[in-house]
């Protein structure tokens, strides 16, 4: 009798997870590479977004042409903001591996699609990721 009562509760409590954990996608016509940072857009469960431009802004080569009053257009300006965008990815990379996003957007991007779902702003963490180099 015990089993069969630790049975069903665990069955009701497989079908209540599952149930949270809706799953969404982005249809293929609408992704844009250019927005997708981490994650597999086909399918996710457990979205978050970046402002990118903030976290680019943060890093050392960004501050550099900043600093040194590197014209835009020039080819040290495209090799430093070339990097500073690397860093950038690299650091929301990060963040997507070490936590439970398995799907990681530029902010905005999702809401843009109309897909139902909020996704969390972990600009703070990739900053904080960033500074840790």
């Amino acid at each position: 009798m015990t089993r069969q009562i630790i049975a069903a509760a665990l069955c009701a409590f497989a079908l209540a997870v599952s149930a949270v954990a809706e799953s969404y996608s982005i249809p293929p016509e609408k992704v844009d590479e250019q927005k997708v940072f981490w994650g597999k857009p086909g399918e996710f469960s457990k979205p978050a977004a970046v402002d990118y431009k903030a976290v680019v802004m943060a890093t050392e080569e960004y501050k550099s042409i900043k600093h040194n009053k590197i014209e835009s257009g020039t080819a040290k300006y495209w090799i430093l903001i070339s990097q500073a965008s690397e860093r950038a990815v690299k650091a929301i990379a990060a963040v997507g591996k070490d936590s439970e996003y398995d799907l990681i957007v530029a902010k905005g991007y999702l809401e843009s699609l109309e897909i139902k779902v909020q996704p969390d702003d972990v600009t703070a963490k990739v900053l904080e990721r960033l500074q840790k180099g």
